[in-house]
């Protein structure tokens, strides 16, 4: 027994996912890997929520296909032109590339926000599996709008979910990989089936009234009580930004700095139209047919379960496993990153751990639209230094990688850049009272690139003077 865990403490030991260093040519995946992990990633359990969330606030049936058509393509662009490229040129974690930019004080601090907030959207990820899990074994579990707990047995179905998840995520991105490329392939056929399997229950005979329908049952552009209204903006801007932190943000740098080529951003294309196209309609479907039998707030389990039984439960608790899991793996790059002297695994096992209480509380769940903002706000601005400073500035004279150069704890360009750009974005949302953080994650990215290009104008252009 005592040689079984030398071993595997060994085996953890030996794994090296290049913390601080270049990813060698030698640990690059193919095409095929990213394919695998963006399509687990996102077509998550989460599906379950979003989709039903645009049906409660009162879309139309143009707005949702227009704008979700639209928004999925630019998020593609946005990871295929902008986070691929950095991550293939410099092949770091966005927390290393950042450190060696702004310094390891300021870094220190967006790890600190980097790891809290993937803590959090990792617990919603499991809150989502254990609805399910709650439901084939007949515990009480939260709807959509609940924020407590209703049991101790549901309690005990998060542990058990979380640790699973967390020990994947602890053996590293081969690992999550491979766990993602097993699932992959079916999900879509599931949340696909369970769509088409109920349309009959709204009245729906063939594809000819499918829009009259959908426009009268499902996407009837009138909100439920007490939901505000969302539009065609709303459908375009969550499509497209609900990710941002990960492509214009830059979080991805940490799995596309495996990628051979640039172009392999292009993998997000499988996440979104799949993911966030076709799973958003069909868990819309669901949620329309829930309302129907008078059930006003529903647990995505209970969604999934009704439209494809035992099938749709369990790929809502793959489903939350497979977004959870790089996650999770990402939280512990963040937080490894501030304490670069404890191995990573242990700390994706921490990271794990916190996020397992968090998905204790439905709140986590019901907020998570609102969670997935403020990280957008927060992180959009980095994203836009750091694709300055790799590609803007050797073009225009300026010096890259100031503060590990210079030695400097805290580059006052860098912060100062970003204190503007949220400061601006939070001012912007509440001028124009907008829903989402999401609203102003564009304005807050060009802000912030913005204001980094002259503060770093004016701090080279000192130094030169006073070297």
């Amino acid at each position: 027994m005592k040689e079984g865990k030398t071993s595997l403490k060994e085996q953890l030991k030996e794994i090296n996912e290049y913390e601080r260093e270049p990813v060698p040519i030698k640990a690059v995946k193919g095409f095929k890997s990213f394919v695998g992990m963006v399509a687990g990633e996102h077509i998550a359990g989460t599906e379950f929520i979003i989709g039903p969330l645009f049906v409660l606030h009162g879309v139309g049936i143009v707005d949702i296909f227009l704008g979700l058509f639209i928004g999925n393509l630019l998020a593609t662009l946005s990871w295929t032109l902008i986070c691929a490229p950095a991550a293939v040129k410099t092949r770091l974690t966005i927390f290393y590339q950042l450190e060696k930019i702004s310094g390891v004080g300021l870094v220190s601090l967006y790890n600190i926000v980097n790891g809290i907030l993937f803590c959090v959207t990792a617990s919603a990820m499991i809150g989502v599996s254990a609805s399910a899990i709650a439901l084939l074994l007949n515990i009480p579990g939260p709807g959509l709008t609940d924020l407590y707990p209703t049991s101790f047995l549901y309690i005990l179905t998060i542990g058990g979910i979380g640790l699973v998840i967390t020990v994947v995520a602890t053996f590293g991105f081969d690992r999550v990989s491979k766990f993602a490329n097993i699932f992959a392939p079916w999900m879509p056929l599931v949340f696909l089936a369970a769509g088409l399997a109920m349309l009959p229950q709204l009245g729906v005979t063939s594809f000819d009234n499918f829009w009259e329908i959908g426009k009268e049952k499902i996407w009837t552009g009138i909100p439920a009580e007490g939901q505000t209204k969302y539009t065609f903006w709303h459908v375009l801007i969550f499509a497209w930004l609900c990710n941002s932190s990960m492509h214009i943000g830059l979080a991805d740098m940490s799995i596309y700095r495996y990628a051979k080529k640039s172009y392999y951003g292009l993998a997000s294309a499988f996440g979104m139209f799949i993911g966030h196209f076709m799973a958003w309609i069909a868990s819309g479907i669901l949620c329309a047919v829930a309302l129907q039998a008078g059930n006003s707030n529903p647990t995505p389990g209970e969604i999934a379960f009704m439209g494809a039984g035992l099938a749709g439960a369990i790929c809502v608790v793959v489903a939350g496993w497979t977004t959870a899991n790089p996650t999770i793996y990402r939280a512990g790059l963040a937080v490894q990153a501030l304490l670069p002297k404890f191995p990573r695994w242990k700390i994706t096992m921490i990271v794990g751990i916190t996020a397992t209480v968090l998905a204790c509380s439905p709140a986590i769940i019901s907020k998570l639209d609102q969670f997935l903002g403020l990280y957008a706000l927060l992180a959009s601005p980095v994203g836009a230094v750091v694709i300055l400073d790799i590609f803007i500035f050797p073009k225009i004279g300026l010096t890259q990688n100031l503060a590990s150069l210079k030695n400097i704890k805290v580059n006052f360009s860098v912060l100062a850049a970003w204190i503007i750009a949220v400061a601006a974005s939070y001012f912007i949302y509440v001028y124009t009272e907008a829903d989402f953080y999401f609203f102003v994650a564009i304005p807050g990215w060009i802000i912030g690139g913005i204001s980094y290009l002259l503060f770093a104008i004016l701090q080279q252009k000192q130094y030169k003077t006073n070297p």
